[in-house]
């Protein structure tokens, strides 16, 4: 965890479920995260992520399912010449 996030770390008191605290002690016994604070800390970025991803794909659906029948056929057309200007190209190939 960054220094800073350390230095701006607010103290809370609260108990938690047996098997929370197994698994934030998990973490910690595996290396992924150094205390327990860490390791709530990765949970809730962990659990966020999810929340994001989750987020991104609802947003993504409404957008879709909104669009008109020409907008959904601009977008294939866009799409697909994306997918062909792409052919042939190596993204991982080094300079």
């Amino acid at each position: 965890m960054a220094t800073s996030a350390r230095l701006n770390r607010q103290k809370i008191s609260t108990t938690i479920a047996p098997d929370t605290l197994a698994f934030l002690e998990g973490l910690v016994s595996s290396g992924e995260a150094a205390t327990l604070a860490e390791a709530v800390d990765l949970a809730v970025e962990r659990l966020r992520s999810i929340e994001n991803r989750e987020r991104l794909d609802r947003d993504t659906a409404a957008y879709f399912d909104q669009m008109s029948e020409e907008e959904m056929a601009e977008d294939n057309r866009l799409g697909a010449a994306l997918a062909a200007s792409a052919r042939g190209l190596n993204v991982d190939r080094e300079p």
